[in-house]
């Protein structure tokens, strides 16, 4: 839902961003790579117990991951391999999150709740990647782009809830798994009334 519509308060950023770093010789598949490697170190701040630091990194990642869009898109050189690099990676660092906390919080309970918030994620990104590979609707983006109640923004404010308050990371996994199911929901309403 943030992405949908709160991406035009921070394009203006991520533009200038781009810009640089096309000035400076960096592709956009480059800028990708290099937003899972800080994503991955996310991962690795979490399970060290850094918390802050883990959260700050991972929306460095997300930011970085917002620009290179923008520099494929700015320089012409959209490709469908930039988009599965993009796409792919993005799931991995995601994971990566998700897994420090298994690694922190190995109470039988939590990691079915965990479980549960992984498989939430795979309904609601299979929905998602389907329609936008079936979809003829147009997006700026290399594919059909569903708009939902949980978009990558709201994945990361849920991410970072559940770092930041790892006292309640019970709540606040079914809270991101009730989220996930709602948007699965609503995107897989959305595929009936285009595709069918």
């Amino acid at each position: 839902m943030l992405d949908t519509h709160g991406r035009a308060v921070v394009q203006p950023i991520i533009s200038k961003t781009a810009f640089v770093f096309l000035k400076m010789g960096l592709k956009a598949n480059h800028v990708t790579i290099i937003a899972f490697l800080i994503g991955i170190f996310a991962s690795v701040l979490v399970y060290l117990k850094q918390p802050v630091a883990g959260v700050a990194v991972l929306w460095l990642s997300g930011f970085l991951d917002a620009v290179d869009g923008s520099m494929a898109r700015r320089s012409k050189t959209s490709t469908p391999w930039g988009t599965v690099l993009d796409v792919t990676l993005d799931r991995i660092v995601e994971a990566g999150i998700l897994v420090a906390l298994a690694f922190r919080h190995q109470d039988p309970s939590v990691l079915l709740w965990f479980l549960f918030l992984a498989i939430s994620i795979i309904f609601t990104m299979t929905v998602f990647l389907t329609v936008g590979a079936l979809s003829e609707k147009e997006s700026m983006k290399s594919f059909y782009y569903q708009p939902g109640l949980a978009e990558r923004t709201e994945g990361f404010i849920l991410f970072s809830l559940m770092v930041l308050f790892q006292s309640h990371i019970v709540f606040w996994t079914i809270v991101f798994l009730i989220v996930e199911i709602i948007t699965g929901l609503q995107r897989l309403i959305e595929a009936y009334k285009i595709l069918k």
